[in-house]
């Protein structure tokens, strides 16, 4: 079962200066994204968060851009928060 069908995807990630709730639901994700990052964002919106850029080109753009980049914030700066509980 794909990740998307036990919890549900923001259309763009919350944004926080801390690792949220969602950081910790949606971990493993945003390191699909990081094996992913030399895809589009068309090609990562479909692979990893199953929208279809063809029907949905901006809702695929958008989300994949802003959970690879919160991914990346993770494993660059928030880290330290979400290894230390």
């Amino acid at each position: 079962m794909p990740a998307t069908d036990k919890i549900p995807l923001a259309p763009e990630v919350p944004w926080s200066d801390s690792v949220t709730a969602y950081d910790r639901e949606h971990f493993m994700i945003y390191m699909r994204f990081l094996d992913f990052a030399a895809d589009s964002y068309e090609e990562m919106a479909e692979k990893i968060l199953e929208i279809d850029p063809q029907r949905e080109p901006e809702r695929a753009r958008n989300a994949a851009r802003s959970h690879l980049d919160r991914a990346n914030w993770v494993m660059t700066t928030g880290y330290k928060d979400l290894f230390a509980n």
